[in-house]
C-alpha cells in the first residue's frame, strides 16, 4: 500500500493562541512538510485547491513545483484540482511541466470541489456544475492520450488539430478522480477505468464500502482492469493516544465548526471527536499503533492500494505537524507495509483474529 499525506494549506487562527501565520510563512512551512515526508519515505504528498481566505493554496501545481525541487522520490499530486472551473488544457500543461521538473512524479486528482467559490470567480454557472466536470474530464483524458487533438464541447471553445505541450515524462500522466459520497461519481469513475480517491471524513467506514464496490463493478462492466482505490481521511499521530487527542481536538473542532456554520452542522463536541477516534470512526487520531491498526482494519473493508491522511485539519503548530509526519513515516508506514507485504503470513496481522 502507498501511504501519504494531503493538505489544503490552512490559513486560520491557532485556536490556542489566536495567531494566524503569514501566507508566505505558511507556504514555506508546507514545503518543509513535503520535504520531511519525502525524507521519511512516504509515497505521496497532495495539495488541495481553494479560493478562500482560510486556505493559502489556490495554485497547487505551483506549490508542488517548488516541492519538486526539494524532494527526490515522493509523488506529487493535487487534492483536488477543481476541474469544472478550470481549463483542462492549462491543467494538463501545468502538471506536465511539474512532471518534467520532478522527473516523472506528478499526478492529477480531479474533483468537482466541495466549495463553490471558483465557479463565479472564473465565470461559470453553478447550474452546470456536474456537466462541466464530466465534459472537462473527458477533454483532460483526451489531452493525456495524444499530443494533437481535435475536440468540441458545450463549455469551451473547440480545438482543431492543435498540439498541446509540453508532454510529460510519464507516458500517461496519472489522473485520479476524487469522490466524496455520490454513487453516480463512483460509477462514472469506474466506467472510465480511472483510479478513485474516496474521502471518508465522517461516519463508519463500512458505510462507504458500496462506493468501492460500485467503482470496481463499473470498471469490470466497461472492460477495464480493476482500477486503484485510495482512502482519504483526517488524522493526527502523536507519541501517545492522549497527546494526539489533546493536541488535535481544538484545531479539528475549529475547522469543522467553521465549515459547519455555513452548512447547518452542529458544533463538534469532545465526545463526538473521541468517538471518531475509535476503530470504526472516521478519524485516524492516536498513537502510531492505533493508526496502524485502523489502517489495517479499513484495508480489510476496502482492499485499497493507497491511503492519504490530512494532519493539518485546522491550524496545527508547524512543529507538531512535523512530528506527526515523522511518526507516520518512521513508525506507521513501515509497520503497515510489513503487514500487507505479499509474503506476510495470514496470522501475522494484529487483526487476524478480529
Amino acid at each position: 500500500m502507498e501511504l501519504g499525506l494531503y493538505t489544503f494549506g490552512e490559513l486560520t487562527p491557532d485556536p490556542h493562541t489566536g495567531r494566524t501565520v503569514a501566507p508566505a510563512q505558511r507556504l514555506r512551512d508546507l514545503i518543509e512538510e513535503v520535504t520531511l515526508a519525502d525524507e521519511v519515505g512516504l509515497d505521496v504528498f497532495a495539495v488541495g485547491e481553494h479560493h478562500r481566505p482560510d486556505f493559502v493554496v489556490s495554485a497547487p501545481a505551483v506549490v508542488l513545483a517548488a516541492a519538486a525541487e526539494r524532494t527526490e522520490t515522493i509523488r506529487l499530486s493535487s487534492a483536488v484540482t477543481v476541474l469544472g472551473s478550470d481549463d483542462p488544457v492549462r491543467v494538463f500543461q501545468d502538471f506536465a511541466t511539474l512532471d518534467l521538473l520532478s522527473g516523472g512524479r506528478a499526478e492529477i486528482m480531479a474533483g468537482r470541489g466541495s466549495f463553490i467559490e471558483s465557479f463565479p470567480l472564473f465565470g461559470y454557472d453553478l447550474s452546470d456544475y456536474d456537466e462541466l466536470f464530466a465534459e472537462k474530464l473527458g477533454l483532460l483524458l483526451r489531452l493525456r492520450d495524444g499530443e494533437r487533438i481535435t475536440w468540441s464541447g458545450s463549455h469551451r471553445a473547440p480545438i482543431d488539430d492543435r498540439g498541446v505541450y509540453p508532454r510529460p515524462v510519464q507516458e500517461r500522466l496519472p489522473i485520479w478522480v476524487a469522490v466524496g459520497g455520490t454513487p453516480e461519481s463512483a460509477v462514472r469513475t469506474g466506467a472510465l477505468g480511472l483510479p478513485m480517491a474516496l474521502a471518508i471524513i465522517g461516519g463508519m467506514p463500512e458505510r462507504f464500502a458500496v462506493f468501492a464496490d460500485l467503482h470496481r463493478a463499473a470498471a469490470n462492466e466497461a472492460g477495464h482492469p480493476t482500477p486503484r482505490l485510495s482512502i482519504n481521511s483526517h488524522g493526527y499521530v502523536a507519541d501517545t493516544s492522549q497527546q494526539a487527542a489533546d493536541e488535535s481536538f481544538a484545531p479539528f473542532a475549529a475547522m469543522m465548526d467553521r465549515i459547519g456554520r455555513a452548512r447547518g452542522w452542529p458544533a463538534m463536541t469532545r465526545p463526538q471527536f473521541e468517538a471518531s477516534r475509535e476503530l470504526r470512526g472516521a478519524n485516524f487520531v492516536g498513537s502510531p499503533q492505533q493508526v496502524i491498526e485502523k489502517i489495517l482494519f479499513q484495508h480489510r473493508i476496502f482492499g485499497h492500494e493507497r491511503f492519504l491522511v490530512m494532519f493539518t485539519v485546522g491550524t496545527m503548530p508547524h512543529t507538531k505537524a512535523m512530528r506527526s509526519i515523522e511518526l507516520y513515516g518512521t513508525e506507521v508506514a513501515p509497520a503497515v507495509r510489513r503487514e500487507l507485504a505479499p509474503d506476510a503470513g495470514a496470522d501475522s496481522s494484529p487483526l487476524a483474529a478480529g
